[in-house]
């Protein structure tokens, strides 16, 4: 199996397909095995990345505590050892936050970004007590529970919530900790109009919780396009990926014209 090695922790990636290089940032607890249909049927287009963060998956627990930034700094060194100049960044729900933290942080390393479901904060009562109850159940009682249900929640079928179950108990539920907590305090929203790039924004227009931030998102990028996929939750790497992928081939190659 591919691991890197950065600042002393060791991190799992797989890398397929050639092509315009696609890289996959997942949230909190769900490791990359979410992005099983993104890798699936984009990699006869694209050069498409993923990696389990650090203390999911089958990486390793870091020592230094996670924040969007050290995310940021794996995922360059992984670019640099990979030979990538530039690349899309795709993230989903909490893992769009982090592609705008790159795109902020180190802007000529990436050609754009695609947010599924993302958001540049969270201000809402109802999904800080969420995230504040994913928080509380980030120990070794809680965590098999937390683990669960929100790996059920992703799942489109029983072998999809087996093979996420599966993978996501491997994390270290103190970095999982540190990924929810966070998201909580995380907000870039008064920087968004600095970023240039063009960003695709998908949104499961089932998920009303969601709106307010998806609308901060097309209101404040100055170079976004709004693809809303009807009737699907929030959840589209795994409920709606034919319409998920579909519409990033399309973007994409409507940037090359």
């Amino acid at each position: 199996m591919p691991f890197f090695k950065h600042n002393g922790t060791c991190i799992y990636y797989e890398d397929e397909g050639t092509g315009p290089a696609i890289v996959l940032i997942h949230p909190p607890l769900v490791p990359s095995r979410i992005f099983d249909y993104q890798m699936e049927q984009l990699k006869s287009r694209y050069r498409v990345i993923r990696f389990d963060i650090r203390g999911h998956g089958l990486s390793d627990p870091s020592f230094q505590p996670l924040t969007y930034w050290l995310v940021v700094q794996d995922l360059l060194h992984l670019l640099d050892r990979l030979d990538i100049k530039q690349a899309y960044l795709a993230g989903y729900s909490t893992g769009g936050s982090i592609v705008l933290e790159a795109l902020l942080q180190e802007p000529d390393r990436f050609s754009g970004g695609i947010l599924i479901c993302a958001m540049s904060e969270v201000s809402d009562p109802l999904l800080k007590t969420g995230l504040n109850l994913a928080v509380s159940l980030c120990n070794s009682t809680g965590f098999p529970f937390l683990a669960r249900v929100i790996c059920w929640a992703n799942a489109d079928c029983l072998s999809m919530f087996r093979h996420l179950l599966q993978t996501a108990r491997l994390g270290n539920t103190e970095n999982i900790r540190q990924y929810f907590t966070y998201s909580k305090i995380y907000n870039c929203t008064r920087q968004l109009a600095s970023i240039s790039h063009p960003v695709l924004i998908l949104f499961g227009t089932k998920n009303k919780q969601y709106e307010k931030y998806t609308q901060l998102l097309k209101t404040h990028l100055p170079n976004s396009f709004y693809s809303p996929v009807a009737n699907k939750p929030h959840h589209l790497p795994t409920k709606a990926p034919q319409e998920v992928n579909w519409r990033i081939q399309q973007w994409i190659e409507s940037l090359q014209r």
